[in-house]
């Protein structure tokens, strides 16, 4: 059974720094891409930015050069370096895994909350 369990997320200033992080276990043949996105209240969840197996990385414009998505392949872990956070980043930020057809899983969720 894969498991994604997210961590990182928290209160930070407009302006500042997070770190989120996806470890996943139970990957019994990789993954396709893995990614990030969130979700604010009463809003749909949306994406926010994915890695492919081989380290290919695309982003949604509204994050694009503020984020950067990237993944330790030992520790079966991927990050989301969040930068210059505003206000509307806010969101509970859910980590995904597509490993095959039929086979894609989310995370619990981390919430991410942003200070003006």
């Amino acid at each position: 059974q894969v498991q994604l369990v997210e961590s990182g997320g928290g209160l930070v200033q407009a302006g500042g720094s997070l770190r989120l992080s996806c470890a996943a276990s139970g990957m019994l043949f990789g993954f396709n891409s893995m990614g990030w996105y969130r979700q604010a209240p009463g809003k749909q969840r949306v994406f926010v930015a994915a890695i492919t197996r081989i380290g290919t990385t695309n982003y949604a414009d509204s994050v694009k050069g503020r984020f950067t998505i990237s993944k330790d392949n030992a520790k079966n872990t991927v990050y989301l370096q969040m930068n210059s956070l505003k206000p509307e980043d806010a969101a509970v930020y859910y980590c995904n895994a597509d490993c095959g057809p039929r086979e894609n899983y989310w995370g619990q969720g981390t919430p991410v909350t942003v200070s003006s």
